[in-house]
């Protein structure tokens, strides 16, 4: 096996878990962690030497935005279940927050804090991944940070203007 592969199967755990954070569905997570490696072996000639897990980061981010391109262009079928009722009792209730907070962050914050938090990536690591300025991915950390505690204490997010 090639070092090349073996930095790859040694990303894999990182990618799932980074690809359940942004999907919060196993199935799909799966889908896009195996679409992601398909891609990258395929592509191993693109590939320039530097960090193998920051390009398959890339990857992955990029495969997710056309998945939720295509999904936003179907209606959205949500089936209700029995357990989507509001409980805010009981040990787990605190990740629930957490898990709601993320969930109503925009998904370019989302994905910066998950690369910065969950998967240790430096600033300059995720300017690369999202294919932004640095200085843009400090201000969505900020943003994402302000509103995630704002969620926390329990504070109504803020109306924005539309002109």
């Amino acid at each position: 096996m090639s070092g090349f592969q073996q930095g790859i199967q040694a990303a894999i755990p990182a990618l799932r878990r980074y690809a359940r954070a942004l999907t919060r569905d196993g199935e799909t997570a799966d889908d896009l962690v195996q679409d992601t490696l398909v891609r990258a072996l395929r592509s191993e000639h693109l590939f320039h030497g530097g960090d193998i897990r920051s390009w398959l980061y890339t990857i992955l981010t990029n495969l997710n935005r056309n998945r939720l391109r295509s999904l936003a262009r179907r209606p959205a079928i949500t089936p209700i279940e029995d357990g989507d009722a509001a409980d805010s009792s009981g040990p787990e209730a605190g990740g629930r927050d957490i898990e709601r907070a993320l969930a109503a962050l925009v998904d370019d914050q989302r994905v910066a804090l998950l690369l910065v938090v969950l998967e240790g990536l430096t600033y300059r690591e995720v300017a690369e991944v999202q294919g932004v300025p640095i200085g843009t991915v400090m201000s969505r950390l900020a943003r994402a940070r302000a509103q995630i505690r704002a969620y926390l204490d329990g504070e109504r997010p803020p109306l924005r203007r539309v002109k």
